[in-house]
């Protein structure tokens, strides 16, 4: 049975290939994406969809609007953008008529359910006030000062010490997933796994589940043919054979931290976000292990994502490093405190120049580079494109930040005085800089993202150095998740700093 539908599967594809080429060579001459008669963008998204992120930048770039129509067989088709009017209209003002839409809600489901991330209307709207209450409180904020503290001084710092003295190497990205996955298990659902210290075999089993079910769930939106998942899906084979048995990984980890709080519920008030959640007797545990699984990814993948690529553009630009020691140096001496000292939250907030090197990092390298809503009735962007009913409108922000009449001809040029404005780290608009999504999905963890990373940030940079276990000159290759992550990871050699 499996060979046969295995054959079939083939079978399609060979026939989807051999249509592709009969039309190659009549393409539409308008800039942007290549559009053929039948097949649409097909054949140029086969040929790309390894470096999905850069052919389609490279496409918007050409674009007088930035944005382009991306059409595929299987009634996928839509509109791409890198213009912030687009995204300001789609993410604010009409907020209504863009949701995140069937089509992508069905894609993802298996793996975040009916989570915050994958849910509209009421659903997201109870999530989102519920969740916003705890982000909004001072003692969440004290919450994750001592958190990182103790991670910091009692894991992290460690670890990097006795790399550095046994000269071992690191994979500098699973160590910093690890980290953001025991902060913020023990920051919303009051549980530490233990994945960077101690034993953390369970936890270890879970992220390396939790990162496989992410690749395959969003390896489901770059099929030739949409409809391929769930023939393979439905005979248990292949991606999503592999696929099943990591979301029951991840289902079982997160049922043991739900049971685990509601066991310890009439001994313990409300003190986390999953205790506001199970709090409401009318969430199904289910529903509850959506919720966990949506703030696990939230909390471990983005701020992960971000460090990591800001460590490596870091290792080459040894003058921007030498500008965050400085002024790393000048808030130890104006406070008296010596190195080895963690960094309170005002002098966190003084560390301008540090803030915009990471965002820096994170313009050429958003943690989410592409994000994706439908549209529920006709209309018109302010760019002037039509969108059609039940198309989709993905908003680039990996194109955005590489785009000459947003960041200027420095574009891709790592560049943090960009951020500078008068001694301060500027607050771009979310518009041009969606990186913490904008509007009434605004991120609530933004704040608290930059409070991770600079404390990390900071104490890991006068601490030590990064020697890349790249090859001079090469870039590594994103892998293009639900997250922007690097392939193979990140090898590195971890020296010690000595004042």
């Amino acid at each position: 049975m499996e060979l046969f539908s295995l054959t079939i599967i083939l079978f399609i594809f060979f026939i989807s290939v051999f249509i592709c080429l009969i039309f190659l060579h009549h393409p539409n001459s308008k800039p942007g994406f290549k559009c053929y008669p039948i097949v649409g963008t097909l054949p140029d998204f086969l040929l790309n969809r390894h470096r999905f992120l850069d052919w389609s930048t490279e496409a918007l770039a050409k674009c007088p609007t930035n944005t382009s129509v991306f059409r595929r067989p299987g009634r996928v088709q839509g509109i791409l953008t890198a213009n912030p009017l687009n995204v300001e209209y789609m993410l604010k003002t009409n907020f209504e008529n863009y949701p995140k839409g069937q089509r992508f809600i069905n894609l993802l489901e298996d793996f975040l359910g009916k989570g915050i991330f994958n849910s509209d209307g009421e659903l997201w709207k109870i999530q989102r006030k519920t969740a916003s209450y705890e982000f909004n409180t001072k003692s969440l904020r004290n919450f994750v000062m001592e958190n990182v503290r103790i991670e910091l001084q009692t894991r992290l710092i460690p670890l990097f010490q006795s790399a550095a003295k046994s000269n071992r190497v690191l994979d500098l990205q699973e160590i910093l997933e690890r980290f953001a996955f025991d902060n913020i298990c023990k920051l919303a659902f009051n549980v530490d796994p233990a994945c960077l210290g101690g034993d953390g075999t369970a936890g270890a089993e879970f992220m390396k589940a939790f990162e496989e079910a992410s690749n395959l769930s969003s390896g489901r939106f770059m099929y030739a043919l949409p409809t391929l998942y769930l023939i393979k899906k439905f005979f248990n084979i292949g991606s999503e054979k592999r696929l099943k048995k990591s979301i029951s990984t991840v289902h079982e980890f997160a049922d043991k931290i739900i049971r685990h709080r509601l066991e310890e519920r009439s001994e313990k008030k409300d003190e986390d976000l999953l205790s506001r959640f199970i709090g409401n007797s009318e969430n199904s545990p289910e529903f509850l292990r959506d919720i966990v699984i949506s703030f696990i990814l939230a909390g471990r993948d983005t701020t992960s994502s971000a460090l990591t690529w800001f460590f490596w553009i870091l290792s080459s630009r040894p003058d921007i490093e030498d500008k965050i020691l400085n002024e790393l140096n000048q808030i130890r001496q104006k406070s008296g405190k010596l190195i080895g000292n963690n960094y309170n939250f005002d002098e966190l907030r003084e560390m301008q120049y540090l803030q915009a090197s990471i965002s820096e990092a994170m313009r050429l390298y958003p943690p989410v580079p592409v994000d994706t809503k439908a549209c529920l009735e006709d209309d018109i962007l302010p760019d002037g494109n039509f969108i059609r009913k039940d198309w989709f409108i993905t908003y680039h922000t990996y194109a955005m930040g590489r785009m000459e009449n947003i960041w200027g001809k420095d574009c891709y040029e790592y560049k943090p005085e960009r951020w500078i404005e008068n001694g301060f780290c500027k607050q771009e608009t979310p518009f041009r800089f969606p990186v913490f999504h904008a509007g009434p999905r605004t991120c609530l963890g933004k704040d608290m993202a930059y409070i991770q990373m600079k404390s990390i940030a900071a104490s890991v940079i006068e601490r030590f150095r990064f020697q890349m276990l790249l090859e001079e000159g090469k870039c590594p290759q994103p892998l293009l998740s639900l997250t922007l992550r690097m392939k193979g990871g990140l090898s590195v050699r971890v020296e010690q700093r000595y004042y």
